[in-house]
């Protein structure tokens, strides 16, 4: 008998004799990081709604209770049964039930009052019913994302369970190595912005922590290949950790399991989302480029199977050897600051993602409190001496500045910005102000994938700040329903109509105009005098973007033309007044990285300063080494850092 089943041989005994004697045990299974206990009897667990939570506490583990398929009740008679204990008010959309797994999949517009208070509601259902519910959001902007993410999964249940079963052994193996020590192997972004990518490993474990591209890069890619990486074959991973969806975090996500990686991605739920939306955007934009595009849709299918969604502050084993705990980290929807704790005590390391330290109007920010951290390896996009951005307040100042004067002129104004958080952002600080008569109300047309980045946004507003989430709640003061927004389908005639039209403004992918439909908004409005480009991100060098931002006038037709608007030989001239306005970017700026540290409970007693060009990595290194008296690195790509 292997020892994970003699593991949960000696679980089922233990839980059994926990348990009051008229409560059975049928079966226990790992999937996943969750130990998973099947009883013939889940109305009586019901009726003690702490047993769950005190063997959870007595077993140190995450514990789920499903029933035995055998006592269940029909759907028919269940889902009578459950739509009288769920509240008129909750707006059940769908009941979804899946007889292997003894669960109720129920999707409503509130599914707090699916939940009850304490899980009142939930406890009552199984009570009455026998099935286990799990509750998902209605989207109240219908998110096409979120529906076949939920659609696809569904249909791959029984692979997924397989999937789950087969982590479950691997993480809760027996350990095989007596040694002791933590590396970290920089395989991108040190000493550049883009291409995230690390390994962290022990005796036990190896973990890919993001797998990104290089934005106005091609062909720049993470050292996959590097012994220390995946020179060994994909299968030496154990599990990869993606922090956030941004491509140049997930991009080559899929690529790994194209070379045969058939493990677990942990990640939030909305980042697992976002990443199906950009990286199937990413293989789009690639083929209308003429680019062959480095994997097919069907990897990406394959990531979205093995992604295990953690919530905020769980502390969830994924090896024998490492808990992984995500914190918010205020950059992007579902983007975490990933803490690993490392032995029973040994180490504990954070990689800090990319953070946004203050409050925006979308997200709370950044958590840096932690039980214990040795090292951090810490963003530094704006880590540069100079690296200061103007403060929100004075930001939406100068953008409304600019809509103003551009409207005056009965121009219009353009605005590149990342689909995911920037364009959303944007979209609040245009609402607010319209409301307020601080600009004039006009159209907003959103352009790419920034309407369905939104609806994604409103899927998941327990992500978002507190305030923000209150108002989506209710549907008449959710802010993304305003009308002046306008979503483009995409059509160039729609896009033609609208720079022949009146004043507006135009939100558009891509943020660094590297391709996507800003290159179309050059071409139909860049030769007017009278309209803005404004930028509100960070420009990463080598980008079109940043090289109109140091003044280029002229852009090659043949970049514009990637899109299908001509191109060939020759140039478009760029007449229209580029702005920059700083303090959009949802990267802290220097005070705030240094005010992350400063403020971060424990201090760590090292740091690698990473994801920043060569002068950001360096400055900020030498700042807090001589501010903090700490160890500070700025490392090169393929360094290895070990500890202990």
């Amino acid at each position: 008998m292997s020892t994970v089943e003699q593991q949960l041989d000696d679980l089922k005994a233990q839980i059994t004799s926990e348990l009051p004697s008229d409560i059975s045990v049928s079966s226990v299974k790992y999937e996943g990081p969750e130990l998973v206990v099947y009883t013939r009897d889940p109305k009586k667990f019901a009726q003690q709604g702490d047993l769950i939570r005190q063997l959870a506490s007595k077993l140190r583990k995450r514990i789920t209770v499903r029933p035995d398929p055998s006592v269940l009740s029909r759907p028919e008679q269940a889902r009578e049964e459950i739509m009288n204990v769920i509240p008129d008010d909750a707006g059940v959309t769908d009941l979804d039930f899946h007889a292997d797994t003894g669960e109720v999949v129920i999707e409503a517009e509130k599914p707090g009052m699916v939940i009850g208070r304490h899980g009142s509601t939930l406890r009552e259902i199984t009570k009455n019913v026998g099935w286990t519910p799990e509750v998902v959001r209605t989207p109240p902007i219908e998110s096409s994302t979120v529906s076949n993410v939920r659609s696809f999964l569904k249909q791959e249940r029984d692979e997924r369970r397989d999937i789950l079963e087969k982590v479950g052994r691997q993480i809760h193996r027996e350990e095989m190595s007596d040694d002791e020590y933590v590396r970290i192997t920089t395989l991108g972004c040190c000493r550049e912005v883009g291409r995230a990518s690390f390994i962290l490993s022990t005796p036990e474990t190896r973990i890919l922590i993001d797998c990104g591209d290089k934005p106005g890069a091609e062909g720049e890619v993470p050292y996959l290949h590097a012994p220390e990486a995946l020179g060994a074959g994909p299968q030496t991973i154990d599990a990869v950790v993606l922090t956030h969806a941004h491509l140049d975090h997930s991009a080559l996500i899929p690529l790994l399991f194209k070379y045969g990686y058939d493990g677990p991605i942990y990640c939030t739920e909305p980042t697992r989302d976002m990443m199906g939306l950009l990286t199937l955007d990413y293989l789009d934009v690639a083929a209308k480029e003429g680019r062959s595009p480095p994997y097919e849709s069907e990897q990406v299918r394959e990531a979205i199977k093995h992604c295990i969604p953690l919530e905020y502050g769980d502390v969830t084993d994924i090896a024998p050897d490492v808990k992984l705990t995500f914190h918010n980290a205020g950059h992007i929807l579902g983007s975490a600051v990933s803490h690993f704790h490392i032995g029973d005590g040994l180490y504990n390391v954070a990689f800090s993602g990319d953070i946004h330290y203050d409050d925006t109007r979308l997200f709370n920010g950044a958590v840096n409190d932690f039980p214990r951290v040795e090292t951090l390896v810490l963003e530094s996009t704006y880590g540069g001496r100079n690296d200061y951005q103007t403060d929100q307040e004075d930001s939406e100042r100068n953008l409304k500045e600019v809509i103003n004067e551009t409207y005056e002129r009965d121009g219009k104004v353009v605005i590149p910005a990342f689909a995911v958080g920037r364009s959303q952002e944007i979209m609040l600080v245009l609402e607010e102000a319209m409301r307020n008569g601080d600009i004039p109300s006009m159209p907003v047309h959103l352009d790419g994938m920034i309407w369905e980045a939104t609806a994604i946004h409103t899927t998941y507003p327990e992500y978002l700040r507190d305030d923000l989430r209150d108002r989506i709640f209710h549907e008449d003061e959710n802010p993304f329903l305003a009308d002046e927004f306008n979503h483009i389908d995409g059509g160039e005639e729609e896009r033609q109509d609208v720079a022949d039209g009146e004043s507006c403004i135009i939100l558009s992918t891509s943020g660094m105009v590297t391709g996507g439909p800003i290159m179309s908004w050059l071409s139909h409005i860049g030769p007017d005098p009278d309209s803005s480009l404004v930028f509100v991100g960070y420009q990463a060098q080598g980008t079109l973007g940043r090289r109109i931002q140091n003044g280029w006038d002229e852009i090659p037709t043949s970049e514009v033309g990637a899109m299908g608007n001509g191109g060939g030989r020759g140039t478009l001239s760029l007449n229209m007044n580029v702005e920059t306005v700083d303090g959009f970017s949802g990267h802290a700026d220097r005070a705030g990285l240094e005010n992350f540290v400063k403020t971060m409970n424990p201090r760590p007693e090292k740091v690698l300063c990473v994801h920043g060009d060569e002068r950001s990595t360096q400055d900020l290194s030498s700042a807090l080494y001589h501010e903090y008296d700490m160890r500070t690195f700025a490392p090169k790509n393929l360094e290895t850092f070990r500890f202990l």
